[in-house]
């Protein structure tokens, strides 16, 4: 893998301090409207899985050919709301580039997009993989979450190769897979993306900020929520059955959601809603409620 391993096993020490404040207590989203992927992770978790199901499938060789989702009434929307909490705070990582760690690429022009795969102003490079659309739906858990309209979302991860944009060896020219979007009246926000690797140590995940507005996220003030995305295996396991994500399968071997240092603790409210194919592209979808 193109990775340097330096970086990354930074990267879980970085996460392993922010578990330390984590307080949220392992629980099961109940009702009709829950949303998961089934057999996301088999007979490593306890977790619920919903009860009428889609296919996703891949014209790939050597690898399952279908992957079972679990569609429930909230529709495109992703895991059905549990307004007792708002999204698990987690880790930005130590690939942030909001100005924590380095690298402030939320005040660099451009920022705001909702295609995020190519890099923007002075960079030019595209990442490659399989085509992933990312849907959010922001709801503001102090209202009975209501949807939170014009609010900013953030959204950041790494490359098939398992790197992130100015930080990763051989890209830190570039900028892309990074992102803002303002949230329209329900709440929604939509990026294209790529499907992003396993890398060594870590389950697959998306990082995402939420802000007040995008004059606060561009600015890099008044955040909201920091939180992740955790992919489910079966749609991974597809993905990186494809070229181009060569290490991929064997590091997502050595990592279950049960042993991951973030998702280890609970991940009901951050397991997307996977739909798709491995030829065509997929969409992962989350409902994120915050507290506003």
């Amino acid at each position: 893998m193109a990775h340097e391993e330096d970086l990354h096993d930074r990267g879980l020490g970085f996460d392993l301090e922010t578990l330390l404040g984590r307080r949220r207590a392992l629980k099961l989203l109940a009702g009709a409207g829950l949303l998961t992927l089934a057999g996301c992770a088999g007979s490593r978790t306890h977790e619920s899985a919903g009860t009428s199901s889609s296919t996703a499938t891949t014209s790939g060789t050597g690898a399952s050919t279908t992957a079972t989702t679990a569609v429930g009434s909230a529709g495109s929307t992703g895991s059905a709301a549990d307004c007792s909490s708002a999204i698990p705070e987690e880790t930005g990582g130590p690939y942030p580039a909001d100005g924590t760690n380095g690298p402030n690429a939320l005040r660099q022009s451009g920022i705001v997009r909702s295609d995020i795969r190519s890099s923007f102003t002075a960079s030019t490079g595209t990442a490659a993989g399989v085509p992933l659309t990312i849907n959010l739906t922001i709801l503001n858990k102090n209202k009975n979450c209501a949807a939170l309209s014009n609010a900013a979302v953030y959204v950041w991860h790494c490359n098939q190769d398992g790197l992130y944009s100015l930080y990763g060896k051989g890209v830190t020219d570039q900028n892309y897979l990074r992102g803002v979007q303002s949230t329209d009246k329900n709440g929604r926000v939509k990026f294209q993306s790529i499907f992003p690797a396993c890398y060594s140590g870590r389950w697959p995940h998306i990082h995402f900020e939420v802000y007040p507005s995008v004059s606060k996220a561009t600015s890099a003030s008044g955040k909201i929520a920091t939180s992740q995305i955790a992919l489910p295996e079966d749609a991974c396991r597809l993905v990186f059955a494809t070229d181009g994500y060569s290490s991929s399968l064997s590091n997502l071997s050595r990592v279950t959601l049960a042993t991951d240092n973030v998702f280890g603790d609970g991940y009901s409210h951050q397991l997307g809603t996977v739909t798709g194919s491995a030829a065509k592209g997929f969409t992962v979808a989350l409902s994120v409620p915050v507290s506003a």
